[in-house]
């Protein structure tokens, strides 16, 4: 499956083929509400992957079949970090490692996803062995729940999708170990 691909870093460079992905109506068929509709959206993304890699060492890569080649997607791990109970400290804790991954359509289906989620857990599993590696998604995804089960990761809870314009939708959380209610709310924000 996957076959060779090449991981760069976030930069703002990507901003354009990002922006593209990421407002391409195909790629939101599960979550239509979640596409990007203005540039602007696609670089405070950019940026907070920027700084994921920055402060944690680990964020998503862009994957490239080759060396300068177009982005075919986005795949990996980020911390997200929750606030503290506390409203007058404006420290947040860490609550667990986000895995996200999001293609273009042309190349969904090819393994990418899987092959380098692996990797990406791997990886914050070393980094931050204590964080959960958590992936998030809507009940009718079958192809990324597909994902999240084949890189090991289990169902840990099924609920209304706040915020989301489909008053119908479920969110699934799925997780390498069983969540903490800090780790379960963070996962439903």
């Amino acid at each position: 499956m996957g076959g060779s691909f090449i991981l760069d870093r976030p930069g703002l460079q990507d901003l354009d083929e990002v922006f593209e992905i990421y407002s391409d109506p195909r790629v939101w068929t599960h979550y239509p509400s979640g596409r990007m509709v203005k540039r602007e959206e696609a670089e405070a993304f950019l940026l907070t992957r920027i700084a994921d890699w920055e402060i944690d060492g680990l964020g998503i890569w862009i994957v490239r079949e080759s060396e300068g080649g177009p982005a075919l997607g986005t795949c990996g791990c980020g911390v997200r970090r929750m606030p503290l109970a506390d409203a007058w400290n404006p420290d947040r804790i860490e609550a667990h490692w986000n895995l996200g991954y999001r293609f273009r359509p042309e190349v969904q289906g090819r393994g990418y996803a899987t092959e380098i989620s692996r990797l990406a857990i791997a990886r914050a599993q070393e980094l931050k062995p204590e964080l959960p590696v958590i992936a998030y998604l809507l009940e009718h995804n079958m192809a990324s729940q597909k994902v999240a089960e084949k890189v090991g990761l289990s169902l840990q809870h099924r609920g209304p999708d706040a915020g989301n314009p489909d008053p119908q939708a479920m969110r699934l959380v799925f997780a390498d170990r069983a969540l903490n209610p800090t780790q379960l709310a963070a996962a439903l924000i």
